[in-house]
């Protein structure tokens, strides 16, 4: 006869010597080796991070830490214990210098040297990467990626490449202050290059990454046209998923300036005169409106009025081309002496005299300047923020035709 007691006795060790086995062998779902030849300034660790929403992809301090790893001598880390996720989710894998406190903490400085790099993360996945420490987020590699993960690797190639191309002088601090306009015209077109990814790739998760790198600080103001027409299209795919859901909520009309396209509010306009006009009476009988909203202390606001504004003004007029130009002033006396000397004396002024803080900008949903929105006689909004010589060929062409 078996004795059931005796033999239980003895499987019990050989269970436990299988768990171990199968423990020891046990594949990680994340390695790498690190480079670490540059790396005196950086821990030997690797953090895993889950940013859980939409508005804390790229930013500090929110991501839950998941996990860390130790970086061993010879620069490889690995991750044994998998996320507990069954549908694919973004996480970032970060590394941090030495001293830093915070292992969530994500940097997006330079993306050269930036410190993160996102990756999908799907069940039973097996993630292996290579990169310098230093040179984290433009040198890493992945190893046989999934279709979603190489478009991740895309996305960060072509962030580098519009990097280099419109931002790296901005970053080095090696543009002037007077060329704020070329920077922001410089960030515009990096944006635009962002934005065109997400449109042009069927994941939905690089392309919400993609969104994010628009603008880590979450302000679509500039570029609200193209970030709309994606909120749309992510939610007709993908319109129960959270973060498309938040997305669709931060792109909302409501949160975005006047769009391209769309009538403009009735803005009631308290005149540099004492009088109070409304915009419909004065596009009336106009063939094409400039609304300006400028500042007198607003360096390249006043160039524009000397250099752009004024030869416009002076060409177009007597063919129904008006400009209304708003004020953000708390100073009548510097609101007035800069109008006269700028020589915008001969269009049409108004300012509720409150400062940036206006009902005007509360209106419009703007929170930057120099900005403008170009109308027609019927109060629809053509073209916006155009300055220099984008405005001008803008002119030109619509009272030409």
């Amino acid at each position: 006869m078996v004795n059931l007691t005796n033999m239980n006795c003895l499987l019990k060790p050989l269970v436990l010597i299988f768990l171990l086995l199968q423990s020891c062998t046990e594949e990680p779902w994340l390695s790498g080796t690190l480079n670490m030849s540059d790396g005196d300034e950086w821990k030997p660790m690797v953090y895993v991070v889950h940013p859980q929403k939409f508005n804390e992809l790229a930013q500090s301090f929110v991501g839950i830490v998941l996990d860390s790893a130790e970086v061993d001598s010879n620069g490889y880390f690995e991750f044994k214990e998998s996320p507990d996720y069954k549908e694919p989710v973004l996480l970032e894998i970060v590394v941090q210098k030495i001293g830093e406190k915070y292992p969530n903490r994500l940097i997006n400085e330079n993306h050269v040297t930036d410190n993160y790099f996102p990756l999908i993360y799907t069940e039973n996945a097996n993630l292996e990467v290579k990169a310098a420490i230093a040179s984290f987020q433009s040198s890493l590699t992945i190893a046989n990626p999934s279709p979603a993960n190489e478009a991740v690797l895309r996305l960060r190639d072509e962030r580098l490449t519009v990097f280099d191309k419109y931002l790296k002088e901005v970053v080095k601090g090696q543009q002037a202050d007077e060329d704020l306009l070329e920077r922001e015209k410089s960030l515009h077109l990096y944006q635009e290059k962002l934005v065109y990814f997400a449109d042009s790739t069927s994941h939905l998760l690089p392309a919400l990454m993609a969104l994010r790198w628009v603008s880590p600080e979450g302000d679509y103001e500039r570029i609200a046209e193209p970030v709309y027409q994606q909120s749309k299209k992510w939610n007709e795919l993908y319109p129960e998923h959270p973060w498309v859901k938040e997305f669709v909520s931060v792109a909302n009309k409501q949160n975005l300036p006047v769009l391209i396209g769309d009538t403009i509010p009735n803005l009631k306009f308290p005149m540099k005169s004492g009088v109070e006009i409304s915009l419909k009476e004065i596009i009336e009988g106009q063939k094409l409106v400039l609304l300006d909203v400028w500042a007198s202390w607003c360096a390249p606001c006043r160039v524009e009025n000397r250099n752009v504004l004024v030869p416009l003004w002076e060409k177009y007029n007597p063919e129904n081309f008006q400009i209304v130009a708003y004020g953000l002033e708390s100073s009548e006396k510097a609101w007035h002496n800069a109008i006269e000397k700028d020589g915008a004396y001969r269009w049409l002024h108004a300012s509720h005299l409150e400062g940036d803080q206006n009902p005007l900008m509360e209106d419009l949903r703007l929170k930057t300047i120099p900005a403008n929105f170009i109308i027609d006689s019927e109060g629809k909004v053509l073209a916006k923020n155009l300055l220099g010589k984008d405005l001008t060929d803008f002119v030109d062409g619509y009272m030409s035709k």
